[in-house]
């Protein structure tokens, strides 16, 4: 009885601790995802995470051995190099933001022209495949291709994941699954729901311009106090003298405690300064 116990206890022990194990996650990793969809953002679909590391790598190498051989200081050459691989990345985000602020007021347009075919009778990936033609210029690419999608396979599920996927905008993400849920469940409340995005959209994207104006100036002081100490340097760099102090442990302990605190206060600036943004919640999640 006391073997039946212990085996029957064993069992539910082991039963236990698999049940309580993480499914492995399968696909790429979570900063994949991040730049990839950076990336898409920026109009940049065809470079992968890696090809995008692989440039920051290369700026950084570049950078550091053309320094390192003109000034002799490993100090300037490392700060300068890591300066400079966070620069590709820094012009994906960048471009990112402007496009993505550009598509901000574009959408309520393309939401105002969906809500209006299907209003007008028009099935909903007919209304879909209409803002190819019909939508706003910079959006029309994506659809088009979700057309011949739907041509092509006669299904809509796997067009709106590709569609999601190509926009990699979080207000596509909205529109995609209020219209996969429209055509799942049926309703008829697709159209004041599509209105009333468009009216809040339109409202987010008005507040949104006016704080960005208003911030604007701000940023951009901070940015050139965080680049001015980098530009001394640089100027320095030149005197032989300048050259021969960095050149000590002292002076790249300088250097590197300075590259921190600029580091660390763009940082701060950045997160402190940034206007809260919506994130893509309901995209597809690897199984």
């Amino acid at each position: 009885m006391g073997a039946l116990l212990g085996l029957l206890l064993g069992t539910g022990l082991v039963l236990l601790a698999s049940g309580g194990r993480r499914r492995p996650r399968v696909g790429p990793p979570a900063w994949s995802r991040r730049r990839a969809d950076l990336l898409r953002q920026a109009g940049a679909a065809g470079v992968t995470p890696a090809q995008l590391a692989a440039v920051q790598l290369l700026a950084a190498g570049v950078t550091g051995v053309v320094l390192l051989a003109g000034t002799g200081s490993a100090g300037i050459a490392g700060c300068a190099g890591a300066m400079a691989a966070a620069l590709p990345a820094a012009a994906v985000r960048r471009a990112a933001r402007q496009r993505t602020a550009d598509r901000r007021d574009l959408w309520p347009d393309a939401v105002d022209h969906l809500a209006s075919a299907v209003r007008a009778g028009l099935s909903l990936p007919e209304a879909l495949a209409a803002l190819g033609e019909r939508g706003p210029a910079p959006l029309r690419p994506a659809f088009a291709a979700f057309a011949a999608d739907v041509r092509a396979s006669g299904r809509l599920a796997g067009p709106l994941d590709r569609l999601r996927d190509r926009l990699a905008d979080p207000v596509a993400d909205r529109v995609v699954e209020t219209v996969r849920m429209a055509r799942e469940v049926g309703g008829s409340d697709l159209g004041p729901v599509l209105r009333s995005l468009s009216a809040f959209l339109r409202e987010d994207a008005r507040v949104r311009a006016e704080l960005e104006a208003r911030q604007s100036w701000t940023v951009a002081a901070a940015r050139l106090a965080v680049a001015a100490p980098w530009l001394v340097l640089l100027l320095l760099a030149t005197q032989p003298g300048t050259l021969a102090a960095y050149r000590t442990a002292t002076g790249t302990a300088i250097l590197l405690g300075g590259a921190a605190a600029c580091a660390a206060a763009y940082r701060a600036m950045v997160r402190i300064g940034r206007l809260p943004a919506e994130r893509r919640v309901l995209r597809a999640v690897p199984r």
